[in-house]
């Protein structure tokens, strides 16, 4: 792990960020209940924070050309910080669902720059475990900003004040420590066909995934809450949701290093596919049996994005990684602007348990799509990318050709 020696500056600026974006999430609920908006209101907020997820994958990999990482980075959490303030100054349901675009778009752009920031500096061999460990930081994170909300409460503007110190602390480390020299990419096209070519497998599952993640991350609370919890116990399930994601993120990171990344994924699936379940017909409104049922579910179901992307970036040459996080992210993007408010809308329609049904159905689906995936195309042995990065570059000559006989040829047209 020496290698990674270089990116601790990014990682302690990454867990900052990660930290300030999960207290936020359950904030915005929390907050937003008090305020008398609808569980339909929240939903749509969360909805347009990843409609912001989506507008920024398509643009980040422009920006990054452009500036590179750190000013795109130091860019991107300024207004974040900005839109956090503005929250408190306006509140008002739908001056709270543009502010969420805002962050989304920002927070999109963050995670693709850190993401590709990484890859660019890790071997294929290791991938799945750096990334884990990624993952690891971010539970670790989440799960004790969470108990912010106990200690500062959600009234008032303290938290808000909070969000906003630690959004502008994550610039310290990668605007002075900084040693990892990233590398800007080649190119700033962003390019859905060419992400899918790279993996199918990998834009399915973050549709999914984000169908059923960002519903947790968001909704959770609501849940929890319409079952009885105490704004404490919202805070314990929650955390107890989102710190078993570091249960089972190295382990199974280590696994799809030396197998098919693609049977562990249906085996965590399968594992977050059942624990739901229980949420929903098991567990009832007893504090306890909630808590044990989230942590299940959440040891399952987190690590399935950074198994995702690892499968992803296994297939991507360095010039794509890029191209790849912020791809995954458009992905996930699409299925996280339509879960929260779905869940929000079963959730007020059939109750509370309906929040873990939806993401059984989901995950449930996953798996049968994981499963046609793996009949129609055979896995490529980690450390062996070299004959499917042949093909890959092979496409992108073919497409240069391509345009550059239209130029061509509309240039002879024009003169003629």
């Amino acid at each position: 792990m020496s290698a990674l020696l270089p990116f601790i500056p990014l990682l302690i600026a990454a867990g900052i960020l990660l930290g300030g974006n999960g207290v936020m999430g359950t904030l915005i609920a929390l907050r937003g209940a008090e305020e008398g908006f609808s569980a339909a209101a929240i939903g749509i907020m969360g909805t347009s924070y990843f409609l912001g997820f989506l507008v920024s994958s398509m643009l980040v990999t422009r920006l990054l050309q452009a500036v590179g990482h750190i000013r795109a980075f130091a860019t991107l959490a300024a207004l974040a910080t900005i839109a956090t303030i503005m929250m408190l100054l306006v509140i008002d349901n739908t001056a709270w669902i543009a502010l969420r675009f805002v962050h989304g778009a920002c927070f999109a752009g963050l995670f693709a720059t850190i993401e590709s920031w990484l890859n660019s500096g890790i071997s294929n061999q290791v991938r799945g475990k750096v990334l884990a460990l990624y993952r690891i930081l971010d539970v670790a994170v989440v799960t004790g900003s969470q108990f912010l909300l106990p200690l500062f409460g959600t009234g008032g503007f303290v938290l808000f004040c909070v969000v906003s110190m630690m959004l502008c602390l994550s610039l310290v480390p990668v605007s002075l420590a900084d040693r990892s020299n990233p590398v800007r990419p080649e190119s700033h096209e962003f390019s859905l066909k060419l992400m899918w070519v790279i993996s199918p497998m990998a834009c399915i599952g973050c549709v999914s995934i984000g169908m059923t993640n960002a519903a947790f991350r968001l909704i959770g609370p609501l849940y929890a809450q319409e079952i009885g919890l105490s704004i404490t116990s919202v805070a314990t399930f929650m955390t107890a949701g989102i710190v078993s994601g570091a249960v089972l993120q190295y382990p199974l990171g280590q696994l799809s290093d030396r197998y098919d990344r693609r049977w562990v994924l249906v085996a965590a699936t399968l594992g977050a596919t059942l624990s739901g379940l229980y949420l929903s017909f098991g567990a009832g409104t007893d504090p306890l049996l909630n808590y044990v049922g989230i942590f299940a579910f959440g040891a399952f179901a987190l690590p399935l994005y950074s198994l995702s992307a690892a499968h992803a970036n296994d297939r991507a040459d360095a010039s794509q990684y890029v191209l790849v996080a912020a791809g995954l992210m458009f992905f996930y993007g699409v299925g996280a602007s339509i879960g929260p408010f779905a869940a929000a809308l079963l959730i007020e329609t059939f109750g509370p348990q309906a929040l873990f049904n939806y993401t059984s159905i989901v995950h449930g689906s996953l798996i049968i799509l994981t499963l046609v995936r793996m009949r129609q195309r055979e896995s490529v042995p980690v450390g062996d990318r070299k004959g499917f990065q042949m093909l890959l570059r092979t496409s992108a000559n073919m497409t240069k050709m391509t345009r550059s006989a239209d130029e061509k040829a509309q240039n002879k047209d024009s003169s003629g």
